[in-house]
């Protein structure tokens, strides 16, 4: 049912949003579906560096006279 809408179905959807909310309301939670985006893009982003960050801090620590002993 959904994959027949179409343009115009879309545009009837977007005139009725606009008319029920009015164009306030609809810029304003636009804005925030964009903070939100932005925000996850960043989390998505620190968590892959601290990913790297820890990987290249789990480095071999054993001393070097004891590297040799198997």
């Amino acid at each position: 049912m959904l994959n027949n809408i179409g343009i115009p179905g879309i545009l009837l959807i977007a005139v009725v949003v606009l008319v029920l909310f009015g164009r306030g309301k609809v810029s304003s939670l636009m804005g925030e579906v964009g903070k939100g985006i932005t925000a996850f893009k960043k989390g998505v982003n620190d968590g892959g560096q601290e990913i790297e960050d820890s990987v290249t801090a789990a480095r071999d620590v054993t001393p070097e006279d004891e590297k040799d002993r198997v």
